[in-house]
């Protein structure tokens, strides 16, 4: 599967849209990872609990956007962005989103 955050795939054309595929995960803050962070916040830097549960959160995002075009039959999806929301205190959205394509197989 491909995935771009253009609007085309260099090279490549596209045969057909088949439509907007997403993808997407709620996470909630951990109380560990909570008291890590302030401690990380007084001393300053980086807060790697909350870097590693995000990271997590736009793989699983990207892996249901890829589930759900292929169920569509699409080659690649492109456009493809991020976006997160804040559901409720102590717990986001991380949602991934783009348009399912299907591509010319002359130009591979």
């Amino acid at each position: 599967m491909i995935l771009v955050t253009t609007p085309d795939v260099p090279g490549r054309r596209i045969r057909r849209t088949l439509g907007l595929v997403r993808g997407n995960t709620i996470r909630s803050r951990h109380l560990g990872r909570d008291i890590m962070a302030i401690f990380r916040n007084i001393a300053g830097g980086e807060i790697h609990e909350y870097t590693k549960m995000l990271a997590e959160a736009r793989e699983q995002a990207i892996d249901r956007l890829e589930q759900e075009a292929r169920a569509l039959g699409a080659d690649a999806v492109v456009a493809m962005r991020f976006q997160t929301a804040e559901v409720m205190s102590g717990a986001a959205e991380m949602l991934c989103y783009g348009t399912a394509v299907e591509l010319d197989p002359g130009d591979a």
